[in-house]
């Protein structure tokens, strides 16, 4: 027996309920790895998936928790074997599949990654996949010419999962950051991170029809979206990009025109972090391990455990978690 948090429904009221039980192992669904978690951490799909209503589930009783990391038991699969380090992003692990919010977990081979040299299993959750997608988005940028000495990079939702991993490798890596934030409270902790400049959210928040503004950011990772990603497109300079890994202010692209496409060549890269290839993942988290300053990763850390994650799943929806939950799920 061991501990998970579960989701249950109630049939006749459609209310969701999440609680941390002992289930057994004979409880996991079949697939070729067994793995003892040893950390998760908490995402805005998370919240999703724990919160009323259920969001993303699809079937219950459920285990959330899209992100683990921790030591294979056992496994059919060549690939890997008991004493395993191994890491789970995406795969609508935590969605549709039981996830990380367990003791144990049991998955496909094709989901996992060994975990890279020079990072534990709590850094790798302290990154996450809020982490994983923000070195993906900065790769994307560097795939489309970014390097340090162009400019300013702006980061969107900066304060956030994505926003502070992001800024701390951008700064790493050479780049002046320009973080934004709608929490002035944040701006030490962004200062901390490597951010060279604070955006405060009001000044690209608001929709204009100007078909372009003057020439300032030589890229930009943006979780944002709706107003503030149409405002953005339009200060690009020219041949740069944006990475668009979120849509927290909405799915649409509030006040956007194709001007900056055609006039200044600006590109919109779209990030998806639940299918990468294995290839691109393993890339991803290599690149991670060495351009992420480990100091920052800690400074971005709330420690969690398995009975804190139905209120920080609230608090995530809300947009009231700072940095980066980790969640020891043996404490």
């Amino acid at each position: 027996m061991f501990k998970a948090l579960v989701v249950r429904k109630d049939e006749e009221t459609g209310k969701t309920s999440a609680a941390v039980e002992e289930i057994s192992e004979n409880d996991l669904p079949e697939a070729e790895v067994t793995v003892a978690v040893e950390y998760s951490t908490v995402n805005y799909k998370d919240g999703l998936c724990i919160g009323p209503g259920g969001g993303l589930v699809r079937k219950y009783p459920h285990i959330p928790g899209i992100d683990f990391a921790g030591t294979v038991e056992t496994s059919s699969d060549p690939r890997y074997k008991p004493g395993d380090k191994v890491i789970l992003t995406g795969w609508r692990v935590g969605e549709a599949h039981w996830g990380g919010y367990a003791q144990k977990a049991r998955v496909r081979a094709d989901w996992l990654v060994p975990l890279p040299e020079g990072l534990t299993t709590r850094q790798a959750m302290a990154v996450g996949t809020a982490g994983f997608t923000a070195m993906l988005a900065i790769m994307a940028l560097e795939d489309h010419g970014l390097k340090p000495g162009h400019g300013p990079v702006l980061v969107t939702g900066a304060a956030g999962g994505v926003g502070s991993v992001a800024t701390a490798i951008l700064a790493k890596l050479g780049h002046e950051v320009a973080a934004v934030t709608g929490r002035p409270e944040t701006e030490d902790y962004l200062r901390g991170l490597g951010a060279s400049r604070i955006v405060p959210r009001e000044e690209l928040n608001e929709v204009t029809r100007k078909p372009l503004e003057s020439e300032t950011w030589a890229g930009c990772v943006d979780s944002v979206a709706g107003a503030m990603l149409g405002r953005v497109l339009k200060q690009m300079k020219y041949g740069t990009s944006v990475a668009a890994v979120g849509l927290a202010g909405g799915a649409a692209i509030e006040g956007a025109l194709i001007t900056p496409f055609i006039l200044r060549g600006v590109n919109l890269l779209g990030i998806d972090s639940v299918m990468q290839p294995y290839d691109n993942r393993v890339r991803a988290w290599q690149r991670i391990a060495r351009d992420l300053d480990l100091d920052k990763l800690e400074a971005m850390v709330q420690p969690a455990t398995l009975e804190d994650l139905p209120r920080l799943g609230a608090e995530i929806l809300k947009g009231q978690v700072r940095g980066r939950v980790v969640v020891d799920v043996n404490a």
